[in-house]
């Protein structure tokens, strides 16, 4: 047992037995005694096992790890050090939390935060960037850690949407376990399928979260009525009897709060998380991996930073890593295993809760994030030199849309933004493949222009909203669906859609989507609900292009749909008339008052007077199915009896102002998206009238 010196002393100098000339030998003595204890509990120290009970009352396994680093380095050799470093992987849990779109699963991931002493700034504190916060969606995967009962728990947040899947491929590999969020009241969507689909295809066991069952609209019938939906989709998915075999939660998110038999309201001291907390620590394998091998790791995220340059992120397959070693970036390539770069580990980082902690050592079956090396990328292997195999590559399903950004050549081009030319375009649009595998860059048809490929509308179109921010100019192509022959049949990207909206807007839904080549699945009304109808489809990707803003017009912003690719199928033929034509300028100027109130009659305005405009720029939508030349600066003629300055007051229908979501599923085949960092116009791909008519009589190939 070590004593304090202030206790050892204190005795020694009080005590009327020893003389005062004495007191300093036996002091001296005690303190080599004490320094000697200190090195036999420094060598104690690093051979602590982390499976017996904690020498130091601190929950922090990150302190742990700290302690044992120095005691290591004071005590024996470096095989001892890297022992005492590293955690034991037997202590760490992986997990991924995996749901539909608005399902709760980043509420959920800051009350576990919270739950384990974590210092949340703010709600969703997971969604760092700056769109997700302005939208309510995950964009981007990240993972963070929490300390619980001397494990480590390693939490990794996907997103929900269907269109960044690519971010739940890439991250499920590193993982063990994964909480399979449901809404309680929704039951498993489109997005649900996938994301299960992708984690009983690891050959992870899902912990199935029932959330929002506070609700009042949900019951234990409702609640056991969506547990059988769920077990229906993991025997479809072909699931393992030990997966079928899942544990289930109940939880309210919101509240903070999960049981493990269902409630609307638990009592005051049980309102936690802490039954979900044992349940993965319980459900949740540790991960296989042998601290004694040589390091490898795959890696499954990259950041940039300005200071550090590139920082990777991903699961340790094997062996211990410590700053200062020197390893080596490997790619798999047809000819085998390539070497891409030769570097030292100049920083070890590890999230801890919202913070971003340095660590000096890291060992098998831990994610962490290192700097060092400056080529590597997603799904590279970064191993020690003497390592000659890379690990396998992460397998994305292949992307449905493509989209082509180019220089913005409009007469108002300039203007706005600071990045302009083909080459920083290019650039940019290179360093987002890297960062993001959903998305391929190639060559596009024209020189400084460059063919975008993604998963869709919503996903490219975070990508240009990013750019606008960023100071960019560009003009985007609408999106086209990317086609596969097999055997002299041509096949096209099908769509799951569920959605679900009241009796009276039924009939609306069902003729929009007919025209889009829409097939009905099922149908039937929506559980604990009154006047509400659930529609499953199936559609192809080209037919739902622009309809998002065309279903909330329909349904009065009542309904709700949801969509996520399924697969490959025989092309179902060319979509019926979706949208009418456009109101094309034949001047430029400045936009007046006078021109708008003869065009008002014409159909749907998208301009306002003061606005500027040139020739070829699409102003309105047209009532009619042909597009009409119009001019929309023209000016009222001035004689002697009045003037400009005196008219009657013109008052003009507010008019449709786009986003860019908008913009992309509304340009047709022949128009352009101009993109500025301030503005945001539809055109022609032809400004010249005349151009343009020689081009619709032109023969098609």
């Amino acid at each position: 047992m070590l004593l304090h010196r202030k206790q050892l002393q204190a005795p020694l100098l009080s005590s009327p037995t020893l003389r005062p000339d004495r007191h300093a030998m036996a002091v001296g003595l005690l303190l080599r005694g004490l320094r000697s204890a200190t090195r036999n509990s420094s060598t104690y120290l690093s051979s602590y096992s982390i499976h017996s009970p904690p020498l130091f009352s601190s929950p922090s396994s990150l302190l742990r790890r700290c302690l044992s680093t120095s005691a290591a380095s004071s005590s024996v050799g470096a095989s001892t050090a890297y022992e005492g470093a590293a955690m034991d992987p037997g202590m760490i849990r992986n997990v991924a939390v995996i749901a539909h779109v608005d399902h709760g699963k980043t509420t959920l991931m800051d009350r576990l935060l919270r739950q384990c002493g974590a210092d949340i700034p703010h709600e969703r504190a997971m969604d760092s960037i700056s769109l997700e916060r302005e939208r309510g969606i995950t964009i981007a995967s990240k993972v963070t850690s929490i300390s619980w009962k001397d494990h480590e728990l390693n939490m990794v947040d996907t997103p929900g949407h269907a269109d960044f899947g690519g971010e739940v491929e890439r991250v499920v590999g590193m993982v063990e376990g994964a909480i399979l969020v449901v809404d309680a009241g929704e039951g498993p969507l489109a997005q649900t399928k996938f994301v299960l689909s992708k984690a009983l295809r690891y050959g992870l066991r899902p912990i199935l979260l029932l959330n929002k069952v506070d609700r009042p609209s949900v019951s234990e019938e409702t609640c056991n009525e969506v547990e059988s939906l769920v077990f229906d989709l993991f025997a479809n998915l072909g699931a393992t009897e030990e997966q079928l075999d899942f544990p289930v939660l109940y939880a309210s998110a919101k509240e903070g709060w999960a049981s493990l038999t269902f409630t609307k309201s638990p009592p005051d001291n049980a309102k936690n998380m802490l039954p979900l907390l044992d349940s993965i620590l319980k459900h949740v394998s540790p991960p296989q991996a042998n601290v004694g091998e040589p390091f490898q790791m795959l890696v499954s995220m990259m950041e940039r930073d300005f200071y550090l340059g590139r920082v990777l992120t991903g699961r340790i397959t094997s062996g211990v890593i410590r700053v200062g070693d020197k390893l080596q970036g490997l790619k798999c390539t047809d000819d085998g295993t390539q070497k891409i770069e030769e570097g030292k580990v100049t920083k070890l980082m590890k999230k801890k809760g919202t913070c971003m902690v340095t660590i000096d050592c890291a060992g098998a079956g831990d994610i962490i994030s290192m700097t060092g090396l400056n080529s590597p990328s997603i799904g590279h292997t970064v191993a020690n030199v003497e390592v000659t195999t890379a690990l396998p590559t992460i397998e994305l399903d292949p992307p449905t849309i493509s989209m082509t950004f180019g220089v913005n050549d409009a007469p108002l081009a300039g203007r706005d933004g600071t990045q302009l030319t083909g080459g920083k375009i290019g650039d940019r649009l290179m360093a987002e493949a890297e960062t993001n595998l959903a998305i391929n860059v190639l060559p596009g048809p024209l020189s400084e222009s460059y063919e975008v490929q993604g998963r869709g509308e919503l996903q490219l179109g975070i990508l240009i909203e990013n750019m606008r921010r960023e100071g960019f100019e560009l003009s985007v192509s609408p999106p086209k669906v990317m086609y596969k022959t097999e055997g002299n049949v041509k096949l096209e990207p099908i769509e799951e859609v569920t959605i679900e909206v009241n009796d009276e807007h039924v009939g609306l839904v069902m003729e929009a989507l007919s025209h889009r080549r829409g097939e009905v699945v099922d149908m039937g009304p929506v559980p604990g609900t009154t006047g509400r109808t659930r529609l499953s489809l199936t559609c192809p990707s080209r037919g739902l292009v622009g309809y998002r803003s065309v279903f909330s017009s329909d349904t009065r912003g009542t309904g709700f749909m949801h969509r996520a690719f399924d697969c490959y199928a025989k092309f179902r033929g060319a979509l019926g008339n979706v949208r009418k034509g456009v109101l094309v300028s034949t001047g430029q100027g400045i936009i007046t008052a006078h021109a708008l109130m003869s065009l008002e009659a014409r159909g749907i305005l998208f301009v306002f007077p003061g606005m500027e405009t040139y020739e070829g720029m699409i102003v309105g939508e047209h009532s009619r199915d042909s597009d009409l030349d119009v001019n929309p600066v023209r000016t009222k003629e001035l004689n002697n009896i009045r003037s400009a300055g005196k008219d009657e007051n013109v008052r003009l229908t507010p008019p449709r102002l786009m986003t860019l979501e908008e913009a992309i599923g509304y340009v047709a085949s022949d128009e352009l998206i101009e993109v500025t960092p301030k503005a945001i116009r539809l055109r022609k791909r032809y400004l010249d009238g005349n151009k343009r008519k020689t081009m619709k009589n032109k023969p098609k190939e």
